[in-house]
C-alpha cells in the first residue's frame, strides 16, 4: 500500500463532474496549475486521489541525489529565510 495522503482534512469541492464522452473529467479551474502533473491513485471502493508532482529537469537531479549538497541548499534557504545574508563584492572574487 502506498501512503499519499499527507493532510486527512479533505474537503468537498461545490459542485459534481461527470466524465464526458471521451471518459475525461474536467477539474474546476482553481484547482488547476500549468506547472504540476497528477498521479492517480484508486482505491477498492472507486475513490480517486490525485497527488500533485512537478519534475525537475534531468541536469539538476543530481542536486537530489546527493545528501550533502540538497542539505547546503537547505541549510543556505534556512539563513536567508531568518536573514542571515550578507553582501559580497562579485569583482572581488
Amino acid at each position: 500500500m502506498v501512503t499519499i495522503i499527507k493532510d486527512e482534512e479533505l474537503k468537498r469541492i461545490p459542485g459534481s463532474v461527470k466524465p464526458d464522452s471521451k471518459k475525461r473529467v474536467v477539474l474546476p479551474a482553481f484547482l488547476v496549475r500549468e506547472d504540476i502533473i497528477y498521479h492517480i491513485y484508486c482505491n477498492s471502493a472507486g475513490q480517486i486521489v490525485l497527488d500533485p508532482q512537478v519534475t525537475i529537469p534531468a541536469s539538476e537531479a543530481w542536486l537530489f541525489k546527493n545528501p550533502a549538497a540538497i542539505a547546503a541548499v537547505r541549510r543556505g534557504l534556512a539563513d536567508a529565510a531568518k536573514g542571515k545574508v550578507s553582501k559580497i563584492n562579485l569583482k572581488t572574487l
